[in-house]
């Protein structure tokens, strides 16, 4: 190959990725796959977010209304679900240019060693409930284009720092396993057209010392943009048996 060839070819892919970048697809005109291999759908708007109690209607206001939401409490209530959802809706309609997730690498009271892949594959596996989510809502075949192009980022705590985040939407999930500090780097990256929406159990910590978001709804719920929405165990709605096991602990 010549080397004007060679150049040409760098050229190009170049401007593939920026006019990627730069011409996010409409979703409403991407074919949506449905449970059934027979049928398409195909759709010019998403369903409302339906909300179960008003816990989850209380959340689900609190962050359409303040630029960073604290969600505590029990497993089980949906708190993933209506951040993930809202924040898809704000994709879908382009009122955001992106959604940004992250949580803290912490398992469950175990060790899973080394994972194998890249960085997206390392913390894949933290993101499984977004993921479904976000397929369910977007479509499968959006959201693995958005993913390819970083239109929603996993982003590892660690890779946040000296960043500005615009335009975007930020989901922290888990966080009752962040650290003071940790949580101090990701709430400062919020900019212009930016909402937080912080989610976890302090129940359910699986880190020594003080977590970070007991600390955080200690310093900023005064803080107007602010809002701290508490679900408790009889707001859960995953499953009757969820709630009868939550409550034999608590």
């Amino acid at each position: 190959m010549s080397r004007n060839s060679s150049t040409n070819a760098r050229r190009n892919k170049r401007d593939q990725r920026e006019y990627a970048a730069a011409n996010l697809p409409d979703p409403r005109g991407i074919q949506s796959v449905s449970s059934s291999k027979s049928s398409r759908n195909f759709t010019n708007e998403l369903k409302p977010i339906q909300t179960k109690n008003f816990a989850q209607a209380q959340y689900l206001e609190s962050i359409i209304s303040n630029q960073i939401t604290f969600g505590t409490g029990s497993a089980g209530t949906g708190k993933t679900y209506i951040a993930a959802s809202y924040a898809a809706q704000e994709l879908f309609y382009k009122r955001i240019d992106k959604i940004i997730i992250t949580r803290p690498a912490v398992t469950a009271e175990e060790d899973l060693g080394f994972l194998p892949g890249d960085l997206a594959e390392k913390f894949a596996p933290y993101l499984l409930p977004f993921a479904e989510i976000f397929s369910k809502t977007l479509g499968k075949s959006f959201y693995e284009y958005a993913l390819k192009e970083s239109i929603i980022e996993p982003a590892p705590i660690g890779f946040l720092r000296g960043r500005t985040f615009d335009n975007c939407i930020l989901l922290i999930d888990e966080a009752q396993n962040i650290t003071i500090g940790q949580m101090k780097l990701i709430l400062s990256r919020v900019g212009e057209n930016c909402k937080i929406v912080v989610s976890g159990d302090t129940g359910q910590m699986d880190i020594e010392g003080a977590s970070g978001l007991s600390d955080a709804i200690r310093r900023l719920s005064s803080i107007p943009g602010v809002d701290v929405v508490n679900f408790l165990p009889q707001d859960i709605v995953r499953s009757k048996f969820c709630k009868a096991v939550i409550l034999a602990y608590e």
